[in-house]
């Protein structure tokens, strides 16, 4: 089997609400769909998501999709997808950095040869350890009643029992006091952690950390920007709350670094970060050497990601505090035939080969970026 063809389309979809983040406001979330094709007709998907475009981190999609179509395709086509370990290495020889890139594509090699082999992705990983992996909920609309009712209404549904607020775009004290307030109110019937998306240096790290873990707060996310090991180090040590570390894992490497310097309690891991679902197992195996938990991000993915993501994360005994594969459930819209399984609290593995998903063609046309694009986020 070799490759035939890899196609890259822009996708922008529209999310149900205002998404508020540290760094800006979402409202239209930006899609790479990845498709490749081998010479006897098999298709395999893949994805990228960026939020907020570059304001995340150092890729969008533009230069994704410009990455993969310039510099990765040509030397892929004639390849067996299958050598996976080979493919990989070859994108890192060709392309440094851009792993959002690589990512996308490994995603689609793994999801063609699992359907070439007729298995679930998952077994091309060492198989599933797990059936159903608990499933938060982003409480972003930056107003605490609203918030509260939104985390009711999902509660009431049995939808998530998990919940993560998105802080540090305002006043480090009003964060506090909207944070506290939530964690007092879903006391003893849901666990609520903050992602603070880099937003603090140490000094208002250490103050507000002290109250948020007070009112009952279970976890920290990168509070301080990702370069800072040290400063993360300092608060792991200091409170009794979980610091997990997002942006300031990427690769192996940062995930050995970090481990080390004892900078986290938790991992979070994301393909796209990682470069893909072969760095992302890595990523994992270096956190169990070290005694670290894993917890599953997101990219806010369409179905496409997010099974490709739950694919791997299945497969990952570490994953033990739980995931946020809650894009499609973010989105007014998805690009998949048939949805992700959400149910008790938690997103269910689904059956299939492959990643088990296929595209829509009348949605992926719809809302494909044949022109300009669409304003992605809007300043904080």
């Amino acid at each position: 089997m070799k490759l035939h063809s890899i196609e890259t389309v822009l996708v922008d979809i529209p999310t149900t609400r205002v998404h508020h983040l540290s760094f800006g406001a979402i409202t239209t979330q930006n899609y790479v769909i990845v498709r490749v094709r081998s010479d006897d007709g098999l298709v395999g998907l893949g994805e990228a998501s960026t939020i907020g475009g570059p304001a995340w981190a150092e890729e969008s999609t533009e230069t994704i999709k410009g990455i993969i179509d310039q510099y990765l395709t040509p030397h892929l086509l004639g390849r067996d997808p299958r050598d996976l370990q080979a493919l990989s290495a070859l994108m890192d020889k060709l392309v440094r950095g851009n792993r959002f890139a690589k990512a996308a594509v490994e995603m689609a090699l793994l999801d063609l040869s699992a359907r070439a082999l007729q298995v679930p992705a998952h077994r091309l990983l060492g198989g599933q350890v797990h059936q159903r992996i608990d499933l938060a909920w982003t409480l972003a609309s930056g107003d605490t009643e609203a918030d509260i009712a939104e985390g009711e209404a999902k509660l009431a549904a049995r939808l998530h029992h998990i919940f993560k607020l998105k802080i540090g775009a305002g006043d480090p004290a009003a964060d506090v006091r909207h944070a506290s307030r939530i964690a007092e109110h879903f006391q003893g019937r849901a666990t609520v952690q903050v992602d603070v998306n880099q937003a603090w240096d140490e000094l208002t790290a250490t103050r507000c950390i002290a109250r948020l873990e007070a009112a009952g707060v279970a976890l920290i996310e990168q509070p301080v920007v990702r370069h800072d090991v040290a400063a993360m180090a300092r608060l792991a040590a200091r409170f009794d709350v979980a610091i997990m570390a997002d942006e300031a894992l990427g690769t192996p490497a940062d995930a050995l670094n970090l481990a080390q310097r004892a900078a986290a309690d938790v991992f979070a891991l994301k393909l796209t970060k990682a470069g893909g679902p072969l760095a992302t197992m890595k990523t994992a195996a270096i956190a169990e050497a070290a005694g670290i938990p894993c917890y599953g991000g997101c990219m806010l993915e369409t179905s496409v990601g997010t099974a490709a993501y739950l694919h791997t994360f299945v497969a990952i005994a570490g994953i033990r505090m739980g995931c946020e594969l809650f894009g499609p459930l973010l989105l007014k819209d998805d690009l998949v035939t048939h949805p992700l399984r959400y149910h008790d609290g938690a997103i269910h593995l689904h059956e299939g080969h492959g990643f088990g998903v296929d595209i829509d063609p009348d949605k992926l046309a719809h809302y494909r970026r044949d022109r300009a694009p669409r304003v992605a986020v809007s300043a904080a």
